[in-house]
């Protein structure tokens, strides 16, 4: 930089020195070298392109479904900080288990949130001073439903509502295979449970050496959801019956330990490394239901890790063994019906039980809304879906995103149930109107906004292209050339 203003004040003093003569010619000459010379010494470059400058963004963005259709870009865009709602609850739900819905905003505050049934009866309610807020509702039946969800602040005023559309539907029974070394009241609570529960057991309890009460499937199973086996019936079977149970929980069932009897350490340790430790004086605790430990319970290591309240878990192969270390759940079984068979039921979920569907709907990713692009996809589908409302039937597409999905693209006409049907299987999404949930719609389009900013590319500083010495160096040359001819003369 100094080297260019020495070179200009050169330049422009030699200028005014041969204009002071009136050498007019001499005066351009020597501004030409010195512009020359200039060249030389600054190493100057094009303009750069503009083609890589950011995307302005304003406001929460763009919904998912149209950033899909934009080329990856770079964004310059700020999250706006005003509130906004996240709404989670299932699409299907079974009946006799329990419905959540959670509302979340930024900030915590004193709130109540409402679940209302479609005659605006209040049929769950929550309130607290967190950030999420969650109801609970037992489904008694199979029907659809179209709730409603009530946000409110302190003092009672509304802060947002809106539907709340799910499925109450009936589920393909679970396959349940029991082995017990002997009879207790805790096996017998689960029996009933899952017998009330409708699924399908075959249960056998040792009565004595040679004597085994017996509870046969009411129908041929082609697979089993769940092994259920007491610690003492594993401890005493034969090698080869063991390795035909694990031979199974290899192939993907799980299989669920009921630790209360289990009398031998050095076993579970040898057989699947499992360390056991003696309990100490045993006390009834543990929340929803206060639950006596069992004499023995593992250390958390290994392969080994505790999935919730005394119950620990590991992988074997494509399955999952479980150990329950508690015991006296049957005391709960007329007392307190409901905490029972939800306490089961999030054991099981644990345990990794999992009903196989021939066809499974996956949830959308955000709200359907009217003339917006929705895309509808599904687990064992093939062929055509159709869509009666519609009236358009469309093919199944695979998507590489989507693993062992098909998918399909719609744009629904208006609000309500949107019906479909592949085959024998049927299926129905909730479109939302356009005023539904606005601040879940917003934070919908700020978390797609968030998620298309994080795969497209930075903004780069482009550069132009340097340009070339000689044609400075050849200016600089004539024009000094020119004005020595000319003071020679």
């Amino acid at each position: 930089m100094t080297a260019l203003f020495l070179i200009a004040l050169t330049g422009v003093a030699s200028g005014i020195g041969y204009c002071l003569r009136r050498q007019w010619l001499d005066a351009l000459l020597v501004l030409l070298a010195a512009a020359g010379l200039a060249g030389l010494v600054g190493q100057f470059s094009t303009p750069g392109s503009g083609s890589a400058a950011a995307i302005e963004v304003d406001g929460d963005g763009l919904r998912a479904a149209q950033w899909q259709d934009l080329p990856a870009r770079a964004l310059n865009w700020k999250a706006p900080s005003d509130d906004v709602l996240r709404l989670d609850f299932p699409r299907i739900a079974t009946p006799g288990r329990m419905f959540r819905l959670t509302a979340t905003m930024p900030r915590p505050a004193q709130r109540r949130l409402q679940l209302l049934a479609e005659n605006g009866q209040v049929v769950a309610e929550a309130g607290g001073a967190g950030a999420a807020l969650t109801v609970q509702w037992l489904p008694p039946v199979a029907e659809t439903l179209l709730f409603k969800a009530r946000l409110l602040d302190a003092g009672g005023k509304l802060v947002a509502q809106g539907p709340v559309p799910f499925q109450v539907r009936e589920v393909a029974p679970l396959q349940v295979q029991g082995r017990f070394a002997s009879p207790s009241f805790d096996a017998g609570a689960l029996n009933a449970l899952l017998a009330n529960s409708g699924a399908v057991l075959d249960w056998q309890v040792t009565l004595g050496k040679t004597v085994t009460r017996s509870e046969t499937a009411r129908a041929g199973a082609a697979r089993t959801d769940l092994l259920v086996a007491d610690a003492a019936y594993i401890e005493t079977m034969s090698e080869h019956a063991r390795a035909a149970l694990l031979a199974q929980v290899a192939a993907g069932a799980p299989l669920l330990v009921l630790a209360f009897d289990a009398r031998e350490p050095q076993f579970w340790a040898r057989s699947l490394q499992l360390v056991l430790k003696e309990q100490g004086e045993a006390k009834a605790t543990g929340a929803p239901l206060a639950l006596m430990s069992a004499q023995f319970n593992p250390l958390a290591r290994g392969p080994w890790s505790l999935n919730g309240d005394r119950l620990w878990s590991r992988q074997w192969q494509k399955g999952r063994i479980a150990w329950l270390g508690v015991s006296d759940w049957h005391r709960y079984a007329i007392s307190e019906p409901q905490a029972l068979g939800a306490w089961w039921q999030d054991v099981l979920d644990r345990a990794g039980v999992r009903r196989e569907e021939t066809v499974a709907w996956l949830e959308p990713e955000e709200m359907a809304l009217p003339g917006e692009r929705l895309e509808v996809c599904a687990h064992g589908v093939s062929g055509e879906v159709t869509f009666p409302d519609l009236k358009q039937t469309l093919a199944w597409q695979r998507r590489p995103d989507k693993a062992d999905a098909a998918c399909v693209a719609v744009w629904p006409a208006a609000s309500g149930w949107l019906k479909m049907q592949t085959g024998k299987q049927s299926g129905q999404l909730y479109v939302y109107a356009k005023d539904d949930w606005p601040l879940w719609q917003k934070a919908q389009r700020r978390d797609a906004t968030a998620r298309y900013t994080a795969r497209t590319p930075q903004v780069e500083k482009v550069t132009g292209k340097a340009l070339p010495a000689w044609p400075f160096a050849l200016l600089f040359a004539l024009a000094i050339l020119c004005l020595w001819w000319r003071e020679r003369r």
